[in-house]
């Protein structure tokens, strides 16, 4: 016998990435702006700070992108110590990277997610690809603070940032 929330399920997961991904913000309650049929935004309550997060779908690669802006901003005289951290974090991820964007200098989260011929996107895939770019901000969000702010060399900040994040409950 089937529910109606299992209706809601098997619809969600023959929908286009944009619509799936406005239903999962609504359903979610975050404030979200669909853009075009390609490109949705969306803002999420992290642990540290909000992100913006926005999605844009290339449907001649059948690529969902992801970004995930964690509001942090690498001045010019803290660029180096930026990018030797990001190849830090970014070697402990299995998903996604972190970049700073050349315009602005704007830490960045990315995450490509190459989609099946029929270009839809699964409830469950949403969920994970949201989940992991808000869990990862938070994750290194620390470290990141530590090298702009407390002028830790890379390994310190991310040591005293996965220190801190093992001691959370």
């Amino acid at each position: 016998m089937r529910t109606g929330h299992d209706d809601y399920q098997s619809e969600a997961e023959d929908a286009a990435p944009v619509d799936m991904l406005a239903a999962l913000f609504e359903a979610r309650g975050w404030p979200h702006e669909v853009v075009s049929a390609d490109e949705i935004s969306a803002e999420i309550q992290g642990s540290w700070t909000s992100y913006q997060v926005r999605a844009i779908w290339r449907a001649e690669d059948n690529v969902l992108q992801l970004l995930c802006l964690p509001d942090i901003r690498v001045s010019d005289d803290k660029r180096r110590a930026a990018h030797e951290l990001l190849a830090l974090v970014n070697e402990q991820l299995w998903l996604g990277h972190f970049d700073v964007w050349s315009q602005g200098g704007m830490v960045v989260y990315r995450h490509g997610l190459l989609l099946g011929d029929e270009g839809l996107l699964g409830l469950g895939q949403a969920q994970g690809l949201i989940e992991t770019a808000v869990d990862e901000c938070d994750r290194f969000y620390p470290a990141f603070q530590f090298v702009l702010w407390g002028d830790k060399s890379a390994q310190d900040a991310l040591a005293s940032a996965m220190v801190d994040a093992a001691g959370e409950a």
